[in-house]
């Protein structure tokens, strides 16, 4: 048998490896900080990170719109959605179970998996967390994960502390497995919708590449746009072919979002299908810096708060 396991895609897209090290060094620096009330604590973060205080009275960009939505926006239905098991319940009533990834386990201890009931390639990864989780292409991959058991590491991920992220809060913190996706046997893309008021705004498009991540953005209408995330992955230095199935993921996306002022609807997408990653409503923890960095306020605008911002 060939073995194929230089052709494995890492869980994380090279790029994101080097924020979660990058994350890591911070740490110390959050945990000062972390007896700090929510708003400056928010506004302190930004600060370190972005190079200047954020506007939380009268917010324009997105970043800042992000902040005000962790300290004020209390919808009941987004700890549901941010619950990586329990949105896929919610997804199915909204657009239908042929959009939702199959579950395979969901529980809080991976030694307590009856293996011999997972389909391989899968997926394991927190329903509380992002930029965590492994991808199991076969026994090897098991033997390993168990022999470190990140459980009880993953489950003490606190979003609502780390980045004042308040859905977080709101939720149990569980392991998922899930049906991996592939096509032409890799990892899919990652197709990010922006929508606002239920219409998508843009659409970023995270490229895993000979090694390498990339990142760029496209209109509905499949324009390219100028802009990126220059933290973490750099501008993709081509063109991206108009998916196939470019209607019906903006379809899709948007009747998810319909009644929600603003969320980033993650998809996977081949010729054939579309699939529902998970709903994002915090990206970034608000702290993504855009190249060139107007955009953070020209993208900020087309956002109409659904929540109100206490008058200080």
């Amino acid at each position: 048998m060939t073995d194929r396991s230089s052709d494995r895609d890492g869980f994380l897209i090279p790029g994101y490896l080097q924020k979660g090290l990058r994350e890591r060094a911070h740490n110390l620096l959050w945990r000062v900080m972390s007896p700090l009330p929510d708003r400056p604590y928010c506004a302190l973060k930004y600060r370190a990170i972005r190079g200047r205080f954020p506007n939380l009275t009268s917010p324009q960009t997105l970043t800042e719109k992000i902040q005000a939505r962790k300290l004020y926006d209390r919808n009941p239905l987004f700890p549901r959605f941010v619950d990586k098991a329990e949105a896929k319940l919610l997804i199915a009533e909204r657009i239908g179970n042929q959009y939702v990834i199959p579950t395979l386990w969901v529980g809080t201890d991976l030694a307590a998996v009856d293996w011999s009931t997972i389909s391989l390639p899968a997926v394991v990864k927190p329903t509380h967390a992002s930029g965590v989780g492994r991808f199991l292409y076969g026994q090897a991959d098991i033997d390993q994960l168990l022999e470190s058991n990140p459980s009880a590491g993953w489950l003490a991920i606190d979003h609502a502390s780390y980045n004042r992220e308040w859905a977080y809060s709101e939720i149990q913190p569980r392991i998922l497995i899930e049906s991996m996706l592939l096509v032409d046997g890799r990892v899919p893309w990652d197709y990010r919708l922006f929508t606002f008021n239920g219409k998508v705004s843009h659409i970023e498009i995270d490229i895993r590449e000979n090694g390498r991540g990339y990142s760029c953005n496209y209109t509905p209408d499949w324009q390219k746009l100028p802009f990126y995330d220059r933290d973490y992955l750099g501008l993709y230095p081509g063109d991206v072919a108009r998916p196939p199935q470019l209607d019906e993921m903006i379809r899709i996306a948007e009747a998810v979002a319909h009644d929600i002022d603003f969320v980033r609807v993650d998809l996977y997408a081949s010729a054939e299908w579309v699939r529902v990653g998970e709903l994002t409503f915090y990206p970034g923890g608000g702290f993504e810096a855009l190249e060139p960095e107007d955009y953070d306020l020209s993208i900020g605008q087309k956002w109409q708060l659904g929540f109100e911002i206490p008058k200080r």
